[in-house]
């Protein structure tokens, strides 16, 4: 039988939670009966989880960072922060198949000792431009992606430098490290694999007011989004589905 995907969120907009779920659900080609989801906002990791019994873990974006000093975090966030964290040891250590989206990419270079912080290569909503690197056009999660396409983001902190064990697979002139890969099969993305216009409109509304822009530019930033050619980043969340399924 196979084995379903394990979809972590923590986003605590309930709106905000079902659209990215469910982009991951479309975007991903993942049949709904093939995924178990866990709102992490809502409620606390099982006790001794054994992600063996999963194909892969995906790890979903959030409006809380990691490099927050521990008395500045919400105490949710902080909760979320630490129930992710408990699981990287076992991920690395085993080569457990992961997908982190934007949250994710700070999370994995936490956990691996890697300076993420705010000083430099935080990005605005919007699209950036992506590069795809050498080592990138090698990997099987990469295949049939343009070497050069745009994607979504939208992140106030950023990896600094390439976590040690780690590979770099995208980069961009506003954030280096777009995407990278421990090992054989952990991978980070520091733009949203699942996202599209409509997902960013939702998100943009809903924290307009977190200090990722001008709450006055929001009618701009949907504009902007609308009228973006991002379709690259879905086909590696499609190809990470196919490649652990």
């Amino acid at each position: 039988m196979t084995k379903p995907f394990l979809v972590l969120q923590l986003r605590p907009e309930t709106e905000a939670s079902d659209d990215e779920f469910e982009a991951f659900l479309r975007k991903g080609q993942i049949a709904p009966d093939r995924v178990e989801r866990i709102r992490l906002d809502q409620r606390r990791l099982p006790e001794g989880l054994d992600l063996g019994r999963f194909s892969a873990v995906i790890v979903g974006g959030g409006p809380g960072c990691v490099s927050d000093a521990p008395e500045d975090k919400d105490p949710i966030e902080a909760r979320i922060e630490a129930d992710i964290l408990s699981l990287m040891p076992q991920i690395t250590a085993l080569d457990v198949p992961f997908l982190g989206c934007c949250y994710g990419i700070g999370i994995l270079g936490k956990h691996l000792g890697a300076d993420v912080s705010k000083v430099s290569y935080g990005e605005p909503v919007g699209t950036a431009a992506c590069e795809v690197t050498n080592d990138g056009k090698d990997d099987p999660v990469m295949n049939g992606i343009p070497t050069a396409f745009d994607a979504f983001v939208g992140h106030k902190e950023a990896v600094q430098t390439l976590p040690d064990g780690c590979t770099h697979l995208v980069r961009s002139k506003t954030c280096p490290f777009q995407m990278l890969r421990y090992r054989e099969n952990v991978y980070a993305t520091q733009f949203h694999p699942e996202a599209d216009a409509s997902g960013f409109e939702t998100r943009i509304k809903i924290y307009k007011n977190r200090g990722y822009f001008p709450p006055e530019t929001a009618g701009e930033l949907i504009e902007m989004c609308r009228a973006a050619d991002v379709f690259a980043p879905e086909m590696i969340l499609r190809n990470f589905v196919r490649r652990y399924s």
